[in-house]
């Protein structure tokens, strides 16, 4: 399975990759996410972190969400601010061993910010490998990835007219 997700944010490449790399801060700017916590810390902001998001289906904006599913995993966050971009493993939860790469593009006016999710799959006989590209990849991965671009432009974008890169 891979999905590719991108977003152009009318914001400058540090701050898109200051909010992204910000993982414990996305519950106060993100309303699809539970909690991010960090199970260890590395000096430079990286680390083992735990992340918990709904993924909301059929939102119905006059009336509010009509169903939603819990989601959970617990990832090692590597941060690459030279390139920029940040990576993750997923560690725990169903998606074991997928890997996920933040990207972030300079263009006129902002940024493109790309997230792309590589995995093979759960393991689960015979069928895992479809689970993962038929249901998963499209309905929860992407769908979350989707949700959270956008969240991240709409703050990246707040700070960027503000004129600062601080929350």
């Amino acid at each position: 399975m891979r999905t590719v997700d991108e977003h152009v944010m009318g914001a400058p490449p540090a701050i898109c990759y200051q909010i992204a790399a910000d993982v414990e801060n996305w519950p106060s700017i993100l309303a699809h996410y539970r909690w991010v916590r960090f199970r260890s810390r590395e000096p430079d902001g990286a680390g083992r972190v735990e992340m918990a998001a709904w993924r909301e289906f059929f939102p119905a904006h006059d009336r509010g969400t009509v169903a939603r599913w819990p989601t959970r995993w617990v990832s090692d966050m590597r941060l690459a601010p030279s390139e920029p971009a940040v990576y993750f493993r997923h560690v725990e939860g169903i998606t074991r061993g997928m890997d996920v790469k933040w990207e972030f593009f300079p263009v006129p006016g902002g940024t493109r910010v790309r997230i792309v999710h590589q995995w093979q799959g759960p393991r689960w006989p015979l069928v895992g490998r479809l689970a993962a590209d038929a249901v998963i990849g499209p309905a929860f991965v992407s769908a979350i990835a989707r949700r959270t671009l956008a969240g991240v432009a709409a703050e990246a974008e707040r700070r960027a007219c503000a004129g600062t890169g601080a929350s």
